[in-house]
């Protein structure tokens, strides 16, 4: 099932020895990367912040990064958009073991919380603030204990929560993600599962 959706733009701005705004760059992001082969999402790596506050430099550069990293850098930014397929049976039968191999290839095994009781084999965590905006099609969010359905235009509000999405609709959904460094407060506990 090929349903290759269509590249979209990465315009970057900046400014010239004037001090006049000008772009910098108007082309597709050149880092894309499908994980966990096909049938798996692609991630294509838009932009990401060193630090807070962000440094505004005239002529902006991509900071080098090597491989897929899940989070933003330590008190940095990301923004990602991601192409979720729909959901088949290879997903669904993913072993604990599975999963966090598919989180390491992200560069970051130990999102994964996947366990025999978890309500979805991909359930992971982050100490993030992510915004999620779901730009076409539809997703469920896994939550522990609960899930919801979102379509396009619908914005998630992920608070350091464990979670996973599952695309049960029959359609590529795309969603852009804004990832936020962030530090769970001592109120905040793992679950028991």
């Amino acid at each position: 099932m090929n349903q290759q959706q269509k590249t979209f733009r990465r315009i970057i701005t900046g400014h010239n020895t004037d001090g006049a705004a000008v772009i910098i760059s108007d082309a597709p992001p050149t880092h894309t990367q499908l994980v966990g082969g096909p049938g798996g999402p692609t991630f294509f790596e838009v932009w990401h912040t060193l630090e807070t506050p962000a440094l505004i430099h005239a002529q902006p550069a991509e900071s080098e990064e090597k491989g897929l990293i899940l989070p933003p850098p330590k008190h940095g930014t990301r923004i990602r958009v991601i192409e979720f397929p729909p959901e088949g049976e290879e997903i669904r039968k993913l072993t604990g073991a599975d999963a966090a191999a598919k989180f390491k290839s992200m560069g970051d095994e130990k999102a994964s919380t996947s366990n025999e009781a978890a309500p979805h084999p991909l359930m992971h965590r982050t100490q993030t603030v992510d915004y999620g905006i779901v730009l076409e099609g539809e997703i469920t969010l896994v939550l522990d204990q609960e899930e919801t359905i979102i379509q396009a235009g619908d914005i998630i509000i992920q608070n350091g929560t464990n979670h996973a999405w599952a695309n049960r609709s029959g359609k590529i959904c795309r969603m852009a993600f804004i990832l936020i460094d962030g530090e769970f407060t001592p109120e905040i506990v793992t679950p028991k599962n």
